[in-house]
């Protein structure tokens, strides 16, 4: 460097000076499309096919390559991504790992790509992830689903960033990750923002395109109602659902999960339990916070957020008395971020080139792209499989000659010779010759030749299979849509976000906004799971076989939309639940089936022990609500309950005693049935019970022999083809270990008799049994569900009345039937088994 006040040396002799003029704002556009460039199709959107944009791809693939599958144990993360930098992402550890964060994130994704170990930050991004020097991490099982039978020539690699190493252009992907997991990113000049789905929902979707590749909107959204986002909530508004299927763009409003408790002996708050999506608890507290000094909302004395890692999400916002909890959640949800508005952009790359796509364009990209997946599998492992059928043609016919190979060998001068000679002598190719040089003595022995013809024949006949599939299009989308079907049975979790009309909370705008929703009639659904839901009594009913299975119904009362209807408890009390506040089954969604209903908690306070057994009506209704009790008695109260009480006793309960069952009578025609845990049941008319004033503790319904009790109570009407099921076991036996029998007998085969008797046989104990644990009795087809809604199968044939049934395989926690008949206008309803636990 020449020093101050020096001149600078003179350049070299052969320098050559060539400055060249170039226009800034050529130079500018250029720089910018080429960098744009590079934002769209390398950084910022997914492809349609894997859902994964490169960095995630990236990610995923290098972990596999180092052989962090869920089996093995968690690395630091700093080690993945200096992995991936290296190779194959040369832009920077953060974007690194700020993508493998949002990968192991469970309130981001639907299913979590990366298992997480350590402080992978909160809800909504109001705490930030550790450093990766601090946080582990490996492949989670559905990871392993992205990334399966990727070394079988599945899909195209290319070249990385330098050339030394080969990436995948996209993942196999064995599950629509684009749907399942959504997508959110900023480039130049467009966006995405696309929200996560139920697989097994997106699964039934893409199945059905498979079948029908000329299916419609309205056909996939059958199986595809709505989104359903990680951290659960409600989406109310379903028009713009429809119109971002549609068309790939549209917004809906998502909304928090709250109910009423009391948070103190003398004051009630609202709990928030779920979030809306990307809304983190430290936002949502800031906003209220704001709000209360402001003075622009009332009634808040206190605010808690009590979130924890083994409570979950729970924010409790203290009332202060004198304010109505209701309205001030109302306020909250339209003031804060308890309700949020979410804009569906689903733009991702389809062949290269940066598309919106609708639901029915991003189903097809992905099931062309499992075909394709599917074909080139079938044809790598059909030549797999030639080549080793080649290999063990060549060793069967060494076997067969194995002296004369012997001697040709010890005859030939070199390796190089003795292949040769054995190429010509027994007609073999070079690599049967070399294979055959390359065999040990030891494996030609007899015994290896059966298992080389073993293992020939199979070879042969998975080859056959594999040219099968090849050859026909149905039989390659059956094993791809056989494949998809295999994943949601495994990986498939229920919805967790409830679908709601957007008319159904038009109210939540403002507190003094009149309701616009029509007064139409409805029926309000209760499930054996504890859901509860609505539905119009115009919307179509399903026939028999058609139903979706998932629960059975309890109890199902006809009301009006802006109307009320009282939730029974055990404890004989009667609690108001507005019909609006109920979800509303979406119309592509099958009436019997409350997949997404609300858990009846939601709307109701409990007490300990207290649950749920029915629903009924508030006003005048067909012959009243029936009840029965543990203790064996009746009740006919007719609907005269006081208006401005939320809640009241229906019957006087003596010390001990408690409500089993709650029906809504159409009429007196119909029976009262009770069983008991005796095996004995009684029916009788219902006209043989006169109504009595809502304090009164009804009268005896039937005799019980000592220490015996009442197990069910409902009604059923003598006109309709109905069943009985009971379901005994041991009285000492440990909840969810029974082991007893089942029967379904014929409703008919039980006489009548009068009120307050000790009824008829109705099941006949084995050894070792000495109670009835479940009983029912309705109209037909019967259905049985576990615990958690899924059916199970009963017997079809009939038992007789006195009769034990057959061996029980696994424990049935209810039994219902199908809708029957409700008004004689046509609407339907379903009186049920076992009242909704809590």
């Amino acid at each position: 460097m020449a020093r101050r006040g020096s001149q600078a040396p003179p350049p070299p002799p052969d320098f050559e000076e060539n400055i060249v003029d170039v226009d800034v704002s050529e130079e500018m556009r250029g720089s910018f499309l080429e960098y744009a460039y590079s934002v769209i199709y390398q950084r910022a959107l997914p492809d349609a096919r894997d859902g994964l944009k490169p960095v995630q791809r990236r990610i995923l693939y290098s972990m596999n390559d180092m052989g962090l599958r869920p089996d093995r144990g968690h690395v630091k993360c700093a080690r993945v991504v200096g992995e991936v930098m290296g190779k194959l992402h040369p832009h920077g550890d953060s974007a690194i790992y700020d993508a493998m964060v949002r990968l192991a994130q469970p309130w981001a994704m639907r299913m979590p790509l990366v298992d997480g170990h350590g402080n992978f930050g909160s809800l909504g991004g109001d705490d930030m992830p550790a450093a990766m020097r601090y946080t582990e991490a490996r492949l989670s099982r559905a990871a392993m689903l992205m990334v399966e039978s990727i070394d079988e020539d599945t899909v195209d690699f290319r070249p990385n960033y330098d050339g030394q190493e080969m990436e995948p252009e996209v993942l196999p992907a064995a599950f629509p990750n684009l749907l399942v997991n959504g997508s959110a990113g900023i480039a130049v000049g467009m966006a995405t923002n696309m929200a996560p789905h139920n697989l097994g929902e997106v699964i039934a979707a893409a199945r059905h395109l498979i079948d029908n590749p000329e299916a419609s909107l309205d056909d996939l959204m059958r199986f595809v109602p709505g989104p359903d986002l990680p951290t659960g909530g409600k989406i109310v508004g379903l028009e713009g659902i429809r119109d971002a299927y549609e068309s790939g763009r549209g917004t809906f409003r998502t909304r928090a999960t709250a109910h009423i408790e009391s948070v103190t002996p003398r004051r009630k708050g609202i709990v928030v339990t779920e979030l809306p999506y990307t809304v983190g608890p430290e936002r949502v507290v800031s906003k209220i916070k704001d709000l209360v000094n402001a003075k622009k909302i009332q009634g808040i004395s206190d605010l808690k957020d009590l979130t924890d890692r083994n409570v979950g999400l729970r924010l409790v916002i203290e009332i202060k008395n004198g304010f109505i909890p209701e309205s001030v959640l109302e306020e909250l949800y339209r003031l804060t971020p308890l309700e949020e508005t979410f804009g569906i952009n689903n733009v991702a790359l389809v062949d290269g080139q940066p598309r919106t796509l609708g639901l029915r364009e991003m189903l097809q990209v992905y099931v062309d792209h499992r075909i394709n997946v599917v074909r080139r599998r079938s044809m790598f492992r059909r030549k797999k499989r030639e080549d080793r059928l080649h290999l063990v043609d060549g060793l069967l016919v060494a076997l067969l000659n194995i002296d004369e190979v012997i001697q040709v060998i010890r005859q030939s001068d070199d390796a190089s010779q003795a292949k040769q000679r054995l190429m010509q002598i027994f007609e073999l190719s070079e690599i049967q010759a070399q294979y055959i040089l390359d065999t040990p003595l030891r494996r030609l022995t007899r015994y290896d030749r059966l298992e080389l013809e073993k293992e020939k024949e199979q070879l042969a006949r998975e080859i056959a299979e594999l040219t099968a599939i090849l050859e026909s299009e149905t039989k390659l989308r059956a094993v791809v849509s056989g494949e998809l079907a295999d994943v949601a049975a495994e990986y498939a979790t229920p919805r967790r976000t409830v679908l709601l009309e957007s008319n159904g909370v038009a109210r939540t705008k403002t507190a003094t906004m009149p309701l616009e929703i029509a007064d139409d009639p409805c029926l309000v659904l209760m499930s054996s799971t504890g859901l509860l839901a609505r539905t119009g009594t115009a919307d179509p009913l399903p026939v028999e076989g058609s139903r979706s299975p998932h629960d059975v119904l309890v109890s199902v009362v006809q009301t009006t939309a802006r109307g009320q209807i009282g939730a029974v408890t055990s404890a004989g009390r009667m609690i108001r639940v507005d019909v609006l506040d109920l979800p509303s089954l979406p119309p592509s969604a099958t009436p019997p089936s409350l997949a997404g209903g609300a858990p009846v908690s939601e709307f109701v306070d409990l007490e300990s022990g207290e649950k749920v057994v029915g629903i009924g009506a508030l006003e005048e209704s067909g012959a009243g609500l029936a009840l029965g009790t543990e203790q064996g008695v009746v009740k006919r109260v007719l609907p005269d309950f006081p208006g401005n009480r939320d809640e009241f006793e229906v019957i006087g309960l003596k010390d001990g005693d408690k409500v089993v069952g709650a029906v809504q009578l159409r009429s007196e025609d119909e029976d009262l049935v009770f069983i008991t845990t005796d095996a004995q049941l009684l029916r009788y008319s219902a006209s043989l019970v006169r109504p009595q004033g809502r304090p009164a503790g009804g009268m005896a319904g039937i005799k019980l022999s000592a220490g015996a009790r009442v197990v069910w109570f409902g009604s059923v009407d003598p006109e309709w083809d109905a069943r009985v099921v009971t379901i005994s076991g041991s009285s000492s036996a440990l909840p969810g270990t029974q082991t007893g029998a089942i029967k379904v007998a014929d409703y008919a085969e039980y006489p009548a008799k009068g009120r307050a008797t000790g009824g008829v046989r109705s099941h006949r104990f084995l050894k070792g049994e000495d109670t009835l644990l479940l009983a029912w009795a309705g109209v037909t087809p019967v259905r049985g569900a576990a615990s958690n809604g899924k059916p199970i199968d009963l017997p079809e044939e009939l038992g007789r009345r006195d009769g034990s049934g057959e061996k029980l395989s696994k424990p049935v926690a209810a039994v219902g039937g199908p809708l029957g008949p409700l008004v004689e206008a046509g609407a339907e309803s379903s009186e049920g088994a076992e009242p909704a636990e809590e």
